[in-house]
C-alpha cells in the first residue's frame, strides 16, 4: 500500500520538465514586474509623498523634529516592501539552521 501512495505522488520527468520550463519563461517578468511595482519611479514617488506628509503631520501635531524623525523612520520601514520580504527570508533562513 506504501508503494501505491508514493507512486502516486511521483511526478514523471516530463511533467517536471514541463512545469520548469514554464516557470521560466514566467519567472523573469513577474521579478521585473514586482521590482517595479516596489522600486519604479512612481512607486518611489509615492513612497517618498507618504513618509513627508506622514512627518508633517506629526510636526504640525506638536511633536519635536527628534520625535517626527524616529516616528517617520518606523513608517518609512512599515512601508518598505522590499525589507519586510527580505527581514522574513532572513528570519526564515536563520531559523533552518
Amino acid at each position: 500500500m506504501s508503494e501505491d501512495r508514493e507512486k502516486r505522488h511521483q511526478m514523471e520527468p516530463e511533467n517536471v520538465k514541463e512545469i520548469f520550463a514554464i516557470f521560466s519563461e514566467k519567472m523573469p517578468a513577474l521579478l521585473n514586474s514586482l521590482t517595479d511595482s516596489i522600486y519604479g519611479k512612481d512607486a518611489s514617488a509615492k513612497f517618498g509623498q507618504a513618509v513627508a506628509n506622514f512627518y508633517t503631520t506629526l510636526k504640525k501635531s506638536g511633536m519635536t523634529d527628534e520625535q517626527a524623525f524616529k516616528l517617520s523612520e518606523q513608517y518609512m520601514s512599515s512601508l518598505n516592501l522590499g525589507g519586510i520580504i527580505a527581514k522574513a527570508v532572513g528570519h526564515r533562513r536563520e531559523g533552518d539552521d
